[in-house]
């Protein structure tokens, strides 16, 4: 067995420039992981940041949907009772003039058009049918968004313990730590891609 005193000088100075030129080269590559994770997390963020927005205004939209909607029918409602009470007062009256009774027909059957406007309007899509309609969209796409939130929140914060583990791996040379951190990256990137495809509803959303 050779002593280590015999081994050439050279022997020694090559293998510890050769561990030397490993570290460097691995905390390189670790930094270059560490900026991509980053940039993921940033793409993260945003879908996020996106899919937030578009809940709140969705939830807006449909309430504000359903406010109008619940007005064309207090409006409608109104416009029947009338039209309900005059033709009461004619059957009331029967020997009531003719043109007093023409004038109260003509009456009933403008609150009645009106009454149908109200309760659907294809032209203007403002009808009470209409703006349920609209209300139900405006509700899937808060949904939908909703069951997108969680995915981006969980990838984001998996993103995070992915950037700090690696950083942490290349003050101590670690490539465990970098490979655990690259497992949590793959799983948050999952995430991610789920947020902005939803092909799998979370339990949390």
């Amino acid at each position: 067995m050779v002593d280590e005193t015999e081994i050439p000088e050279g022997v020694h100075e090559h293998h510890e420039h050769g561990n030397g030129h490993s570290e460097a080269g691995f905390r390189r590559w670790a930094a270059i992981y560490v900026g991509v994770v980053a940039m993921l997390l940033a793409i993260s963020s945003l879908g996020g940041g996106k899919a937030t927005k578009e809940m709140l205004s969705a939830n807006i939209r449909a309430s504000d949907a359903y406010a109008f909607a619940q007005t064309k029918y207090v409006r409608e409602t109104a416009y029947e009772l009338a039209a309900d009470q005059l033709e009461a007062e004619i059957a009331a009256q029967p020997g009531m003039p003719d043109a007093a009774k023409s004038s109260m027909s003509a009456s009933i059957e403008k609150y009645r058009q009106r009454a149908a406007r109200y309760a659907s309007d294809p032209a203007s899509g403002e009808g009470r049918k209409e703006l349920l309609l609209k209300a139900k969209v405006w509700e899937d796409a808060r949904d939908h968004a909703e069951a997108q939130d969680p995915n981006f929140q969980f990838a984001a914060a998996l993103f995070q313990i992915a950037i700090v583990l690696g950083s942490v791996s290349i003050v101590a040379a670690s490539r465990a730590l970098l490979g655990l951190s690259a497992i949590i990256s793959v799983a948050a990137v999952a995430l991610t891609l789920n947020g902005f495809i939803l092909f799998v509803n979370l339990p949390a959303g």
